[in-house]
């Protein structure tokens, strides 16, 4: 085979995220609007994958819309310095059967880093209707402070609001062009 371009399938596709709220709950967010740029060659996924998501900051999703409203401002994401959240690969290994380790650099709210997610890429495989398919499951944790992500409040009882450890679970469905 050779390097095929694969769209996004958004109605089979998530991002999601979660943060300890006051040291005893975790609340779940999501991005409702992304895009994604994906090419691959089934044969040698490792070898030839390159992937770029864009994120809308803005369709953050925590169903809460003051806490959304706060995540918008300049105390978290900034949407209107910085409207979209962008995550660049830039290695993917093979850690045997769909196991992969998959490493790129995430900007948030200008600042970019390199992150390393544990992923699974499943396919390709043929829908009801002949289209080819390809899964990818990513899990991982960053740190919301090392991207300037830094506004909390003090506890009465002692500790934070907001932990600085975020969760994120991504699932995307991709359909070769």
């Amino acid at each position: 085979m050779a390097v095929s371009n694969w769209q996004l399938d958004k109605s089979h596709s998530l991002i999601n995220f979660s943060v300890r709220h006051m040291m005893i709950t975790n609340v779940r967010g999501s991005f409702n609007d992304f895009e994604a740029q994906v090419t691959a060659d089934t044969d040698n996924i490792a070898g030839t994958a390159n992937a770029t998501i864009t994120i809308d900051a803005s369709s953050v999703d925590t169903k809460d819309a003051g806490r959304d409203g706060h995540l918008k401002s300049p105390d978290f994401f900034n949407v209107e310095q910085h409207p979209n959240i962008v995550f660049k690969s830039t290695k993917l290994v093979s850690k045997g059967g769909e196991d992969y380790e998959l490493t790129g650099d995430l900007t948030i709210a200008g600042v970019t880093k390199p992150v390393t997610l544990q992923a699974e890429i499943s396919g390709p495989a043929k829908d009801p209707w002949g289209n080819e398919k390809m899964g990818v499951s990513a899990n991982g944790t960053l740190n919301r402070s090392e991207f300037g992500l830094t506004w909390n409040a003090a506890l009465e009882t002692g500790g934070i609001l907001v932990g600085d450890a975020i969760k994120l679970q991504i699932e995307l469905q991709f359909a070769k062009a």
